[in-house]
């Protein structure tokens, strides 16, 4: 069923496109037909805007990977540096939750631990939405900024890092066999607002992947069982991420690999002062 939807939303936007190009060139004709300027430049812009939604679309055929219609789960960590990378790691936990609110795409939010002043340490959150992976694969890697600190009494330039880890949420379709023997969990009381059940009570919940070092949490939830359930979902699909970086290692530069939080492993800058 969610294949025969993703094809049908496929359909109905070439329909979509077809019907607005045959309106608006009729409409031109007429208008010239008719010497009325104002109704060809306004069939012209739409047409304008329906390039527009084509290009987006030919862009959306590519992501036509494994795992790109999946829902994804995005985890930014802040790199070395104290309270200025910690604030730059809130910045991008800001820009992605606007990004996917802006294209209509549900965001959850699974796990923050906030700094000590400012920003936070590390936030985990799942992006529900049509290709929601496939837009987010290639954000995976190292952000570094470059600002004047507006922690920084004598306003000096500073350089932060915080990285971004992006992997598919597992459906249904896809079975993963998890050996109980080879988990260790943990439970421990959670952070941040949330009412006095849930700091009074051990309901977040750690498991630890031991062969291969994978750790996931979630305090999301009020409820013990909620959360241990989010988290098996998450390491299901870290594992799954895993095996898909094994088989896509030389097309894709081991996507699965984390580097060093630092100088050299940027995948992207943004300077905002030279």
């Amino acid at each position: 069923m969610r294949e025969r939807d993703e094809l049908d939303v496929q359909v109905k936007a070439v329909r979509e496109f077809e019907a607005g190009i045959r309106d608006n060139s009729e409409l031109i004709e007429l208008g010239e037909a008719e010497g009325d300027e104002a109704v060809v430049k306004e069939a012209e812009e739409a047409l304008e805007e329906l390039l527009a939604k084509a290009r987006t679309a030919q862009v959306e055929t590519l992501l036509s990977g494994e795992a790109d219609a999946n829902d994804a789960y995005l985890e930014i960590h802040a790199g070395a540096g104290g309270t200025e990378s910690q604030d730059w790691a809130s910045m991008l936990l800001r820009m992605y939750t606007r990004w996917a609110e802006r294209r209509k795409f549900k965001v959850e939010t699974l796990e923050v631990h906030d700094g000590e002043e400012a920003g936070i340490k590390s936030a985990t959150i799942k992006i529900s939405g049509h290709n929601a992976y496939g837009w987010l694969k290639t954000e995976s890697g190292v952000h570094r900024l470059v600002r004047i600190s507006p922690f920084d009494s004598a306003a000096r330039r500073h350089t932060s890092f915080s990285s971004v880890w992006v992997y598919p949420v597992v459906d249904d379709a896809i079975n993963i066999e998890i050996n109980e023997n080879d988990l260790k969990v943990d439970t421990y009381r959670s952070s941040g607002a949330g009412g006095q059940h849930v700091n009074t009570t051990d309901s977040a919940i750690r498991i630890t992947h031991v062969p291969t070092g994978i750790v996931v949490a979630c305090q999301a939830e009020r409820s013990q069982h909620k959360n241990r359930a989010t988290a098996m979902a998450m390491l299901k699909a870290r594992l799954y991420e895993q095996e898909l970086g094994k088989r896509e290692a030389e097309a894709n530069a081991e996507a699965a690999a984390k580097t060093e939080i630092g100088w050299g492993h940027q995948i992207r800058s943004y300077v905002l002062q030279p």
